[in-house]
């Protein structure tokens, strides 16, 4: 049996942190988990362990780990052969799949990853406006570059203060940060920046700062202020696409937008983004327009044979509602189990997607999620961990559930919330 902690010491040494996403750190905990393999809901570790998995990958996996008919198209198109650097059908049939189920987008470009589809996009905007003012909103999350890398300062809206070191204060110039869930402040930026707005960026559903819902004023009022001001809007659903449906949040809120970003879901499990919208607006893009975009990988056979499979799944029927029934349940199980042993626990489900805070009251803002208690979150996930429930391991990011999570598995689930929540209570952190 591996040591975890020799594996982890090895990889302090290599990795800065010792890891290649900083959530992975996991640093209230000795030694984070350390996977050798995975199938259905579970993650086996290299230590011999067991785990009901609720980050699911941090979103793509909404059939599961090494879900059979994924497993097969990746055989079948790595028989095929694996980079081509030309056009192939299947990237065509993928891109049927979405633009049939998400109407707003007419024509799409595949990329890497979300955090690539994000930076075309803006570029894109501001080459289709002729505009340099972007908006987004202090919370949302919409990649690791540097136009949007940035947080909130006080007031309606603020230059975009760098969140990261090494990010120039002139890349964020023209990036304008609004609280989230705030329509009035929305407007207000408008009514001060309009005619400069290129483009306004928002996640539908909040899924970066824990889960975070829209009130139905606000996600109204992005659509309503772009077009008065004639700027674009652009729908962030790496999370959310193909996750809260068929439509995606767009489709939920009955709301078009004129730029779409997806990824997650959309490959299967393997790096995939996309971004897409209007023909107009997408007709800008390199070749056919002046808006430069290119990659090696773009569009990677394997990644878009494993999302084509994942979405012909899906409209196959059933995976929504169990994956959104075992959310629900397990939801509502924390929510009880809280009550039950003295805490105060606000919990937000939306779809297959769920996070839980130790606060009274509600959460509707990134502030609300900052004012948890995140030492109890995070004892609360080690007593879980200890029992073989792995939550994901910080309260600013989201849980999910899949088509595998069945109904005994909810069953242990909420079998080990009410033991955690039993045990929190005897040892309850100061």
């Amino acid at each position: 049996m591996v040591n975890p902690s020799e594996v982890f010491k090895e990889a302090l040494g290599l990795f800065p942190g010792g890891v290649n996403s900083p959530v992975r750190a996991m640093k209230h905990l000795p030694t984070p988990i350390i996977v050798k393999r995975a199938e259905g809901a579970y993650l086996y570790t290299i230590d011999g362990g067991r785990l009901i998995d609720y980050c699911m990958g941090f979103g793509p996996l909404i059939l599961g780990h090494r879900h059979p008919a994924v497993l097969e198209a990746v055989r079948e198109a790595l028989n095929d052969g694996w980079l081509y650097g030309a056009l192939t059908e299947r990237e065509v049939e993928l891109a049927k799949k979405i633009t049939s189920n998400t109407k707003s987008i007419e024509m799409i470009r595949f990329v890497n990853t979300g955090t690539e589809a994000v930076m075309n996009a803006v570029r894109l905007a501001r080459g289709f406006t002729g505009r340099k003012y972007i908006v987004k909103f202090e919370g949302n999350y919409h990649g690791a570059f540097d136009y949007v890398l940035v947080k909130a300062g006080s007031g309606a809206a603020t230059w975009g203060v760098p969140t990261s070191a090494g990010i120039l204060e002139e890349a964020t110039k023209y990036t304008l940060v609004v609280p989230y869930n705030d329509a009035e402040a929305l407007e207000r930026v408008f009514r001060e920046y309009g005619s400069e707005i290129a483009l306004l960026l928002v996640e539908p559903i909040a899924g970066n700062y824990g889960l975070i819902i829209p009130d139905q004023v606000f996600i109204k009022a992005t659509r309503e202020l772009t077009e008065r001001y004639g700027a674009l809007l652009l729908f962030d659903e790496v999370i959310t696409g193909f996750r809260v449906g068929l439509s995606g949040a767009q489709g939920m809120f009955n709301i078009k937008p004129d730029l779409t970003t997806l990824g997650k879901i959309i490959g299967g499990g393997f790096p995939i983004g996309a971004f897409g919208g209007r023909r107009d607006v997408m007709g800008m893009v390199t070749p056919q327009g002046p808006v430069y975009n290119a990659g090696t990988f773009n569009a990677h056979p394997i990644s878009v044979a494993a999302g084509l499979a994942t979405l012909r799944v899906i409209e196959g029927g059933g995976v929504y509602e169990v994956a959104n029934g075992a959310a629900e349940r397990v939801a509502k199980a924390i929510e009880d189990s809280a009550s039950r042993n003295g805490f105060d626990v606000v919990v937000k489900q939306m779809a297959s997607m769920f996070q839980f805070y130790f606060k009274r009251g509600d959460v509707r803002t990134p502030s609300d999620v900052r004012a948890s208690d995140e030492k109890l979150y995070l004892a609360f996930h080690r007593e879980a961990l200890n029992r073989g429930v792995y939550f994901t391991p910080s309260q600013y990011e989201v849980n999910f559930t899949s088509a595998a999570h069945t109904r005994d598995i909810v069953e242990e689930t909420i079998r080990v919330i009410e033991e955690s929540f039993k045990a929190l209570r005897a040892n309850k952190p100061t």
